[in-house]
């Protein structure tokens, strides 16, 4: 590997080498064992190859003619199959900064197996050696690196897929007589492959290869940080088996993992997918660009419900006698880390009695349907997508089921069940269609250390915010909503530029919920300065107590996206444990968009959003493929009136501050985020203002100080 992962930095270290390979689709098969506290079975990867998907990703960047300056080139690497999605910038989307009172609940016991490492075979593999693998070194077999954390890890074997019956159709041979590995791999090339038409085909197919047989067992060893698995004579990737099984299981100690009690005292798990994302829950690769797609199968006790990322409302099977089965699937691409599951005694809240104080439920706005579809084939890789999908984009309000424990029952009907409605038709009004089918909400056990966290098709709660009036619900409730779109359709390439993600669901928390409540104008100009004071002064607070090299939107700066040759990078800051109090990328990343708001209008703006949405979903971005967007889309008045000489005074009114204390902040405002935006903002203008030949040149020294 190019860089030197130390683990005792602060740096979380993404060690996948998805520049060779990447997992298209994982297929998982899991027990929950609450006495144990291990979730433990077997997980299926289907791979694909680095040659095919640059190819790919090549035809897909000269054919694609984006509004952003091709802005499918900012999107994956591969315009690959499907998952469910990043977004923190497709990490699970957890609010960190907004923490609820907690109570310890988890118990620590110690893993009795450790790692299984196949010593027999596998004592010679160094992970140091194999990591910085290159695809093809020589006499040295290809080295798969996943993301793997507190797993022990029991067996990898190869998976026989062409023993499934009807796997002809994905060969050139009528009869499968003659069975090597580059068959296999043929037809898991084929597999992953399938037009989007074809998912639920798709879908059956790769539940039955993860059934088939194995086919002999792969040498694997394991770091802190990584699973290392290698097939002896296999030299590049293109050679590596294409379907491999890993039988592992959870330690209790995890840290992906959370084993409690909830509010009734009855035993729960669920992930929180942070600090170290999903690496504790089954080895995988983090790094945001393995977009993938999955489908689990999951067995606890009978009186048990699982919820996880799935686009279906899953409903448990009876196996035996005191035990269920629950099975979810996900058909649009997203990386592994916004994978999320929960599994408790929960209970199904439903409204009981209707009352005339409830918000209306019907939508608060009526927007033009030319601003909700634009004309156009989607630039993300092919899954069968909602935004082009007419009845779907006409949805104004998703199905949605909400979960808690019984005792919380009185508290949810009282806020939260009244308030999803609305909520959500208030979301669809300012953006459009809603990227994700469907929508599971669940109220999570006391020591959830956040008031909420985001993930594709279901959403945690704090209980924290079903006290006192409908506002904090309210407020919360739009905040993750809005990660929807900013952090899970649409997430970041980098994950230090987590601003993509909690700057734009901070500002449109107070959007959304001013149209929730049908405020007029002018009520709704009044909440949100109000909310931008506190803000604002929330900010300077933590501006002087935080170190500054934590202060920055783009810690990485002119190396924002940056990846070893395997692929390999790290998270700046990802392990320390200041970072999780901080709230610079939600506040810095806030006042920028309120501005940008403001100096614009909201119809420009939101009109531009909502386009920006639809040039973006399903793909990752950098700030700049943002903000060039936006100044190639605003009208030419609009942007000429950005002078040097009015910005600053703009931003610093709009950024909520009364004005009788404009004055006494401005020195304060200028040694820090105002510096920032204005010499942003200006440089873009300059940019912009010059002839096309010479934006390039410059391009990259925008982002400077950002």
């Amino acid at each position: 590997m190019d860089i030197q992962l130390d683990p005792a930095r602060d740096d979380l270290p993404l060690m996948a080498n998805t520049s060779h390979i990447l997992v298209k689709h994982y297929v998982l098969d899991l027990d929950v064992d609450f006495e144990s506290q291990v979730i433990e079975g077997t997980i299926v990867l289907f791979l694909e190859d680095g040659n095919r998907f640059k190819k790919q990703n090549s035809s897909i960047e000269e054919a694609c003619q984006s509004e952003s300056n091709k802005a499918c080139k900012f999107g994956m690497p591969e315009p690959c199959h499907i998952s469910v999605t990043n977004a923190r910038t497709f990490s699970s989307e957890m609010d960190y900064n907004d923490f609820a009172i907690c109570s310890k609940g988890e118990k620590d016991t110690p893993d009795k197996d450790g790692n299984h490492d196949n010593q027999e075979h596998a004592s010679g593999i160094s992970s140091s050696k194999y990591c910085c693998d290159t695809g093809n070194r020589g006499s040295e077999d290809f080295v798969l690196v996943l993301d793997c954390c507190d797993l022990s890890v029991l067996k990898v074997e190869e998976v026989d897929v062409a023993a499934v019956p009807g796997m002809e159709k994905f060969t050139r041979s009528p009869k499968l007589t003659v069975v090597s590995e580059e068959l296999r791999n043929q037809i898991v090339r084929e597999l992953v492959t399938l037009p989007a038409d074809c998912w639920r085909e798709q879908l059956d197919y790769y539940a039955c290869c993860s059934q088939a047989p194995g086919c002999g067992e792969l040498l694997f060893d394991t770091d802190s940080w990584s699973l290392q698995i290698r097939k002896t004579g296999a030299q590049t990737a293109t050679d590596f088996p294409h379907a491999i099984r890993i039988w592992y299981k959870t330690k209790p100690e995890g840290r992906s993992v959370t084993w409690t009690s909830d509010q009734s005292d009855r035993p729960c798990v669920y992930t929180v997918g942070s600090p170290i994302n999903n690496r504790a829950l089954f080895p995988c690769q983090e790094p945001p660009v393995a977009m993938s797609t999955w489908q689990a199968t999951v067995r606890a006790a009978a009186s048990y419900v699982v919820l996880m990322s799935g686009e279906n409302f899953a409903k448990p099977t009876q196996l035996w006698e005191g035990c269920s089965s629950w099975y979810y699937y996900v058909t649009m691409p997203m990386p592994a880390s916004t994978f999320t599951i929960a599994v408790g005694c929960w209970t199904e809240m439903k409204l009981e009695t209707c009352s005339s104080n409830d918000l209306a439920t019907e939508r608060p706005l009526s927007p033009s349907e030319a601003d909700f579809r634009h004309v156009g084939v989607c630039s993300h890789m092919e899954y069968p997508c909602r935004f082009q999908n007419a009845s779907a984009a006409a949805q104004e309000i998703i199905p949605y089921r909400v979960f808690a424990p019984v005792c919380l029952k009185g508290a949810c009907q009282e806020t939260l069940l009244r308030l999803i409605p609305p909520c959500l038709s208030a979301a669809h009004s300012v953006l459009g269609t809603h990227p994700f089918s469907r929508l599971d909400v669940l109220i999570v056990p006391a020591n959830f250390p956040s008031l909420g966290m985001a993930s594709p098709h279901i959403m945690f709660l704090s209980q924290s915010i079903l006290t006192g009036r409908s506002h904090l619900c309210g407020t919360r409730l739009c905040h993750e909503i809005a990660h929807a779109w900013f952090g899970l359709a649409i997430g970041a390439r980098d994950w230090t530029e987590e601003w993509l993600s909690e700057g734009f669901a901070t500002h449109l928390e107070d959007v959304f919920w001013a149209a929730a409540q049908q405020l007029d104008p002018r009520e709704a100009r009044e909440q949100q300065e109000l909310r931008a004071c506190l803000r604002w002064r929330r900010l300077q607070d933590e501006m002087r107590c935080s170190p500054e090299e934590m202060q920055v939107l783009r810690p990485s700066k002119d190396k924002t996206g940056h990846t070893s040759n395997s692929g390999a990078s790290v998270i700046k800051q990802g392990l320390n444990p200041e970072k999780i109090f901080m709230q610079v990328h939600y506040l810095k990343g806030y006042f920028l968009l309120r501005f940008l708001a403001k100096r614009f209008g909201d119809e420009t703006y939101f009109s531009f959003l909502r386009k920006f949405v639809h040039t973006f979903h399903g793909q990752l971005i950098l700030s700049q493929d943002f903000l060039q967007m936006l100044l190639e889309n605003i009208p030419e008045e609009k942007r000429l009136e950005l002078s040097v000489e009015n910005i600053y005074q703009d931003w610093l009114e709009s950024s909520g501050i009364p004005k009788p204390l404009q004055r006494e902040r401005r020195a304060e405002a200028e040694c820090g985020l105002a510096r920032q935006v204005r010499a942003e903002v200006t440089k873009w203008i300059q940019v912009n203002r010059r002839p096309r030949k010479r934006k390039r040149r410059v391009k990259e020294e925008v982002f400077e100080k950002f």
